[in-house]
């Protein structure tokens, strides 16, 4: 009896791990490029990749240069909206890219932008707990939001 129970909850495991999989393995069409972005590269995932804390990422351009630590500053143009597509911040609008510590913004920016190297481009999705969580941002950004952004990292310093 003790071995049909067995047997059974490994099943059922096996097949929750799996439906978890095949879940996050789901193939989602590249983002719309904001007028000024570079180009992805022609192999670029159309899954995403998810983190332990719940990030979920996919390098769209391969950098060349070395990846950012948590104290660097890195120069980037970013590209930010909200699940309904409303975007709520974007540098490529203001036709400006932006410097800032990696260890001062939030952090899913501090965990994500460490997974791509100098040169390259990253789709970021963040839940709320990685983002604003409970408070929102502003007007801009509601409260428990989950966060996309395409991000280009020009610099690492």
């Amino acid at each position: 009896m003790q071995r049909k129970i067995f047997s059974t909850i490994a099943c059922l495991t096996v097949l929750f791990f799996m439906g978890e999989t095949f879940v996050s393995a789901q193939e989602v069409a590249l983002p719309a490029m904001p007028a000024g972005a570079g180009a992805a590269d022609k192999d670029a995932p159309k899954t995403f990749e998810t983190t332990k804390s719940g990030l979920k990422y996919r390098v769209l351009r391969k950098g060349t240069g070395a990846a950012p630590k948590a104290t660097d500053t890195v120069e980037v143009n970013y590209h930010g909206w909200l699940d309904d597509g409303t975007v709520f911040d974007s540098s490529y609008r203001r036709n400006k890219s932006i410097a800032f510590g990696l260890n001062q913004v939030i952090p899913g920016w501090t965990e994500g932008m460490q997974l791509v190297g100098k040169g390259g481009m990253i789709e970021l999705e963040i839940p709320a707990n990685l983002g604003y969580g409970d408070r929102g941002a502003g007007a801009s950004v509601p409260p428990k939001a989950t966060l996309h952004f395409l991000v280009e990292l020009i610099d690492v310093k």
